[in-house]
């Protein structure tokens, strides 16, 4: 008996060493990273009415420390590319990963969804700013337009375009965006379907 249990322990074993591993997620080459004007960089870009805010192009790497990088010239030269092609890419590739996240919906005082925010580990969350299929996810619970916004690379926060809605939150996206390391913008973007997020204010000041 003791036997037995010992080959089917074996063959259990066997069985497992032989399944194939599961394939390593392809680093994304392709994002917009929003951060403060401070950090412009030759591979920056800026959207409507945007004064506090670049987006610049950004790709993961195992050797960053906190996961990500900004383009050196070295290895931007290399793509190919052109800064407005990037961006275009970018903005394809950002909404291939939104497609693939599911937002949390927070619900107000009243029992009623206030607003929906994706956040998590990963640095990429910020990046989703720019994907075209956001205002069609949320047009039937917000509206034909919506607010967002994204203090840190971690979260991205989507509001109905409500100004004293987002004033009840303001001091606590502004205290995110002063402390954390990696702050993305204090800035709150408008976005509508087939339009370019436009900046319509801020909640926080800049120096």
């Amino acid at each position: 008996m003791r036997l037995l249990s010992c080959l089917l322990v074996l063959s259990v074993n066997v069985l497992l060493g032989q399944q194939p591993a599961a394939p390593e997620r392809k680093l994304e080459s392709l994002l917009l990273m929003p951060e403060p004007k401070a950090m412009r960089g030759a591979y920056s870009i800026t959207l409507p009415n945007s004064q506090q805010t670049v987006f610049t192009c950004y790709r993961e790497s195992t050797a960053a420390h906190n996961g990500v990088e900004a383009y050196s010239t070295e290895a931007f030269t290399k793509l190919g590319l052109s800064v407005e092609s990037f961006a275009a890419r970018a903005k394809t590739a950002a909404d291939k990963r939104l497609l693939q996240l599911k937002p949390e919906l927070i619900k107000g005082e009243d029992g009623r969804i206030a607003y929906a925010v994706y956040r998590g580990d990963s640095p990429l969350y910020a990046t989703l700013l720019i994907a075209p299929s956001i205002p069609k996810i949320f047009a039937e619970l917000f509206g034909q337009e919506i607010w967002a916004v994204t203090p840190d690379r971690h979260s991205l926060y989507i509001f109905p375009a409500k100004a004293e809605l987002l004033q009840e939150f303001a001091a606590d996206l502004a205290e995110r965006y002063a402390t954390d390391a990696f702050a993305a913008s204090c800035e709150i973007f408008s976005i509508k379907s087939g339009a370019e997020p436009r900046v319509v204010a801020t909640f926080a000041g800049e120096d």
